[in-house]
């Protein structure tokens, strides 16, 4: 009887594999996408049907500042990865410190807007249809920069406490930061719509 001879298959090549990690991602920012979408919508298609003050020309402003950080951070985020990469683990702490700290003030503008329009301007979530969808769109998007801002600085907390990054852990943080760019990219729409369009 003829001995069996064993086939060598080629090794799989490791680029080849789906990363499950991403597919993950891009599938959640569908979805967050889809969801923003309904929201803008709506906001979008109730402008100007408010039956009574006030209105958003009477009391947004442009948040150019708080703009300013939010789209900033996209970069030391970005700046954050590259330090990661090159092993240089005193400049990724610093640009993701960095980064938390534009996240954190535009979270501080938002809630400085929300105070005077609350307390000065009289506007609720329950005084016209405005007020309910300037609250929901502006209020999804800033739940969304809490989670982010959340994630970065337990990786921050956990690169001071020494561990090591790299490797799939890298991937992780790079992960993070496509994240942290897709809440970037949604505020311009947002802003847009918001203050530039709804106004």
């Amino acid at each position: 009887m003829p001995e069996a001879t064993a086939i060598a298959l080629p090794p799989l090549e490791e680029t080849t594999l789906i990363d499950r990690g991403k597919v993950g991602l891009i599938c959640l920012i569908f979805t967050e996408i889809a969801l923003f979408s309904i929201f803008v919508t709506a906001y979008v298609f109730y402008i100007g049907k408010s039956l009574n003050g006030p209105y958003p020309k009477d009391v947004l402003t442009l948040p150019i500042w708080a703009t300013i950080c939010l789209l900033s951070s996209s970069a030391t985020v970005e700046m954050a990865i590259r330090s990661l990469r090159r092993d240089k683990a005193g400049a990724f702490k610093l640009w993701l410190g960095l980064t938390i700290l534009l996240g954190a003030e535009f979270l501080h503008q938002t809630a400085v807007e929300w105070h005077k329009l609350i307390t000065q301007e009289h506007l609720t979530i329950a005084t016209n249809l405005f007020g309910t969808t300037y609250y929901a769109l502006v209020g999804l998007h800033a739940s969304h920069v809490v989670i982010g801002l959340s994630l970065l600085l337990l990786t921050l907390i956990i690169a001071l406490r020494g561990f090591n990054l790299e490797g799939a852990q890298e991937r992780r943080v790079e992960l993070l930061s496509w994240y942290w760019h897709f809440v970037d990219a949604v505020w311009v729409v947002v802003f847009t719509v918001v203050y530039i369009v709804g106004r």
